[in-house]
Order: C-alpha cells, then sequence, then structure tokens
C-alpha cells in the first residue's frame, strides 16, 4: 500500500507523470490559441463591434478569463486536457479558483515580456519537473493525469 503524502511527485521516482508534458503543453497551447481567438470574434458583436478598437486588450482580457475558468473548474485548459495534461499545485492537489487565478496572472505576465517568455521555456525544457517561471513561483508543475500517483 502506498501512502499518502503530500507534495508534488518526485520527478524520478514517477517520471512517467512528467514524461513530454513540456511538448503537450505546447500543443495544448496551440489549441487554447485558436480557442481564444475564436472566442474573441464570436464575443466582437457583443461589443457592438467596439472591440474592435482594443482588440489586443480585449483579447488578453478574455484568454485571461478562459484560462482562469477552466482551469479553476479542471486545473487545466481546454487544451491541456485535449493533450491529457493537468496543473497541480506544491501539494500536487488541482488549483483552486485563486491558485488558478495567480497561475494565469503570472503567465500572462510572462507572454507580455519577452525575455521572461524566454526563461520560462528554458525552464520548461530544463527542469525535472518541466515547470515554467510562474509554476517555480507559484510550486505548481504539469502532469500526465492519465497516469496513476500516490
Amino acid at each position: 500500500m502506498m501512502t499518502m503524502t503530500p507534495g508534488l511527485p518526485d520527478p524520478f521516482a514517477h517520471a512517467d507523470l512528467y514524461r513530454d508534458t513540456t511538448t503537450k503543453r505546447a500543443f495544448a497551447w496551440v489549441i487554447d490559441v485558436i480557442c481564444i481567438t475564436a472566442l474573441s470574434l464570436l464575443l466582437t458583436p457583443l461589443t457592438l463591434f467596439t472591440s474592435i478598437f482594443y482588440f489586443p486588450l480585449f483579447y488578453i482580457c478574455v484568454g485571461m478569463a478562459y484560462r482562469t475558468a477552466s482551469i479553476a473548474r479542471l486545473s487545466a485548459t481546454p487544451g491541456m486536457r485535449l493533450m491529457s495534461v493537468e496543473l497541480r499545485n506544491s501539494d500536487g492537489e488541482p488549483l483552486d479558483f485563486g491558485e488558478a487565478a495567480l497561475h494565469t496572472v503570472g503567465y500572462t505576465a510572462s507572454v507580455l515580456v519577452f525575455p521572461a517568455q524566454l526563461i520560462s521555456g528554458a525552464l520548461m525544457i530544463g527542469t525535472a519537473r518541466g515547470q515554467g517561471l510562474t509554476d517555480l513561483v507559484m510550486g505548481s508543475a504539469a502532469i500526465n493525469r492519465t497516469s496513476t500517483w500516490r
């Protein structure tokens, strides 16, 4: 019988949990960008087309709402769900609403500040758990949801 221990699983003892998560997150990101773009375009008429004049800001707001709501609900964006990846906090639990909002703010800041985006990508490739900059700050990590652990 395995004992229940809090925290993220060890990346060496449970390597299957982290296998290919960086690649899966990249594909998930593409899927999510497509979804956010489509959602932003579909919502544009509801703004009486005024969002055309501030579309980049509108797109960021739609993206933040999309990411926060989906991560808070399922601990993954729809793209992550399609790629069988989910986020876990430092206790190994799914992210709650506050953690999802903080993760989304950190992700958005990383995307908006180009060097931070490069650092985050390099960290995902170079760390044992495949953690990006926001993940390292929050202590979270993406794991394969089809793997068994605990």
